[in-house]
């Protein structure tokens, strides 16, 4: 499935840090921040990571839905459709809030390679 490279664009913008890598997974484009899935851009959609506490949430707003990519939904995710992120502001609110939850996960560490 390709993504919305316009979105993802404002995605960057927004994401102006040293530590962000984009990955191509899941379908579509992956911000990872500190070694940790932060958001992405699946369709047209955002891909945000919230948390089990912050995804339930999150779904009792206009515009979200579970991430339900495999036929099971992601506790953790939720997908916020384009509706919710047209403006600036909505699309950097969300980012923001994927950003202070994966703050708040421990730092990655190295794998031995094989």
């Amino acid at each position: 499935m390709a993504y919305d490279e316009k979105l993802a664009a404002r995605v960057r913008r927004i994401l102006d840090r040293n530590d962000i890598e984009e990955k191509r997974m899941m379908g579509g484009l992956t911000f990872m921040v500190g070694g940790h899935m932060c958001c992405g851009v699946t369709g047209f959609d955002l891909m945000v990571r919230l948390g089990e506490k912050g995804a339930a949430e999150a779904v009792k707003e206009a515009r979200v839905r579970p991430m339900d990519f495999t036929g099971k939904p992601l506790k953790a995710f939720v997908f916020v459709a384009a509706g919710g992120i047209g403006t600036d502001g909505a699309l950097r609110s969300w980012v923001g809030r994927a950003l202070r939850f994966v703050e708040t996960l421990p730092p990655k560490t190295a794998r031995p390679s094989a």
